[in-house]
């Protein structure tokens, strides 16, 4: 049990004890603890869709040939979440994905499948983020400049 629990928080990036919470529902088969997570997680972006955003990054990318490059900003509830360097990871793999993408709004953006992963669209890449971090995230504003 103790290694499906690592695999499970591996995969998803949540705790431990949520992971081991899961399995235990699941009966300790992990495509249904994943399920059982993905329902918790969409609970909890529900209740905090709502909490307002007041802190967050701007993250700019150049793509390499320097033709190409946006300014984002992310928005989270605290500053302890915008220092957190898998916050500022998930800015930078995002203003990558709009340079790689060109969305033409942030609707179409949210519904594109993330270039790092095609099975994820980009709303369950935050999704994902916001039940790890238990605060609320946007994507507040985005510009792609292209030569």
């Amino acid at each position: 049990m103790i290694d499906k629990i690592k695999q499970l928080r591996e995969k998803t990036g949540i705790s431990i004890a949520e992971c081991k919470k899961a399995l235990e529902l699941a009966g300790g088969d992990m495509d249904k603890a994943r399920e059982v997570l993905k329902e918790k997680a969409l609970s909890l972006v529900e209740k905090k869709s709502e909490a307002e955003t007041k802190e967050g990054v701007v993250e700019s990318y150049i793509h390499a040939n320097g033709k190409i490059g946006v300014l984002l900003e992310l928005d989270c509830q605290t500053d302890f979440v915008a220092k957190n360097s898998e916050f500022q990871a998930l800015a930078r793999d995002l203003a990558m994905h709009i340079a790689a993408s060109n969305p033409q709004d942030q609707a179409s953006l949210l519904s594109q499948a993330f270039i790092k992963d095609q099975a994820k669209t980009i709303q369950d890449l935050l999704n994902e983020r916001i039940a790890k971090f238990g605060e609320n995230i946007k994507i507040s504003r985005f510009t792609r400049y292209q030569i």
